[in-house]
């Protein structure tokens, strides 16, 4: 009989140690799929904007009209370009999500639902003409995935360089 109930607690200590590696697995894959899919949708809206961002000119940073290039070296949430065919784009970040303008129309958002977007930073230097500087934008993403213990922060940086020679 003392046999079968060692046996038997035994049993229960390797299940219940079991149980929780397969409940830890369980969990690093949610977490593993999850970073993935929002990694995923932040790198094509960084790579989306970093593409226009190539090929506009009259990089504007920050608030004011933004028609007229302006620098901004400490940064800011706001950038707007004009489009190789001349429409003016605007990115910016609102609340957790990064939204885009074209010309009039409303903003519309470039992140997925379940993206959250910390902070979006936009730094350009050498906007304009005549300061022997290529214009370029230093765009920086910060988010997260998961929530308390499981909480993922990642950020993500880029540069782009105007491929129009500025003269």
């Amino acid at each position: 009989m003392i046999e079968l109930m060692t046996a038997v607690t035994i049993f229960t200590v390797i299940m219940t140690i079991s149980t929780g590696s397969i409940i830890g697995i369980f969990d690093a894959n949610r977490k593993s799929r999850s970073l993935k899919t929002v990694m995923s949708n932040i790198n094509l809206t960084v790579e989306s904007m970093a593409k226009e961002m190539r090929f506009g000119r009259n990089y504007h940073c920050g608030s004011g009209a933004v028609t007229t290039p302006q620098n901004c070296a400490s940064g800011d949430t706001l950038m707007s370009f004009l489009s190789t065919d001349d429409t003016q784009i605007t990115y910016r970040l609102n609340g957790t999500t990064i939204e885009k303008k074209i010309d009039n129309d409303p903003y519309a958002s470039v992140t997925a639902p379940g993206t959250l977007i910390d902070s979006l930073t936009f730094y350009t230097l050498g906007a304009g003409t005549g300061n022997n500087l290529q214009p370029k934008v230093i765009i920086v993403v910060k988010s997260h995935v998961g929530t308390g213990k499981s909480r993922t922060d990642f950020v993500l940086e880029t540069l782009v360089s105007q491929r129009v020679l500025d003269i």
